[in-house]
Order: structure tokens, then sequence, then C-alpha cells
């Protein structure tokens, strides 16, 4: 796995990539399933919801590595099956949702490059989505490489 993190000190945006040892529709399978989004990301079993298609809501209970939880949902605002998936997030407070996009380009058929992008509204807001999100990207290696028997 190769890791690569951007994130400008005057900005509110991050980039995050990873090549991960998985293809992409397996990559693909585990951000868009219930079942297996819920193993890896941290969410309480059963909590996830997932309606993958433009427009379409999503929801989950996170659980935080101190063992609170918090709910979180959203909905899709772009989908193109193994390749590019755009989230918006519910934020309280705020009149429109936090965009993170994910872009999967796989490589030799089977190792998928992974980019997460976030524009955040503060420098602490980005700071914490990039923590999230690089814990994501971590759990999210560590299950594909679990399942890499598939």
């Amino acid at each position: 796995m190769s890791t690569e993190q951007t994130s400008a000190a005057n900005s509110f945006s991050y980039t995050l990539t990873r090549t991960l040892e998985a293809p992409a529709a397996k990559v693909w399978r585990a951000w868009t399933t219930a079942e297996q989004y819920a193993r890896w990301a941290g969410a309480v079993a059963g909590s996830v919801e997932m309606d993958v298609r433009p427009g379409g809501a999503w929801k989950a209970t996170m659980v935080t590595p101190d063992g609170a939880q918090f709910p979180l949902t959203g909905s899709y605002l772009e989908v193109a099956e193994n390749s590019r998936l755009v989230i918006g997030m519910d934020v309280p407070g705020k009149p429109a949702p936090a965009v993170m996009t994910l872009e999967l380009t796989e490589q030799d058929g089977r190792r998928t490059q992974i980019v997460l992008s976030q524009t955040c509204d503060t420098t602490d807001e980005r700071d914490m989505a990039e923590q999230g999100s690089t814990m994501l990207l971590d759990s999210l290696s560590a299950f594909l490489a679990e399942k890499a028997g598939d």
C-alpha cells in the first residue's frame, strides 16, 4: 500500500491518495455495501443504511476510538460504479452538506488507487475531517487485506 497526503496550511481542502491491494470492484463494494462498510468503518452493527444512487440517502452511527457514538446522515450526489462516489454529509447548523469525493482507478486488475478529497469551512474542520478520513482509509486497507482471499 502506498500513501500520499496533501493539505495546504492556508487551504480548507485535503486530498488523500492510497493504492489498495484490491480490484476497484472490491473497493467499491466495501464502501457501498452496508454490511461491509459497518465492518471496517467503525459503525455500530445494524446502524448502516445505504441507497447508493444519485439522491439516495445513507446513515450510520459511528463509534470513536474512545467508545463514543455519533449518528451521521447524508446523501449520494454522484455515483459512477467502481470509479467515482460523491457523498454529501449533513452537518448540524449548516445549510449545505459537507462533500467528500472518492475516485477509484484500477491498476493492473489487482490494485486500486483511491483518491479521497474534501473541502471544509475552517482549518480546524479540515484537520478533523482529514484525521477521520485517514483512519477510514487505514481501516479500509486492513479490511481489504483480510478479505484478500475472497
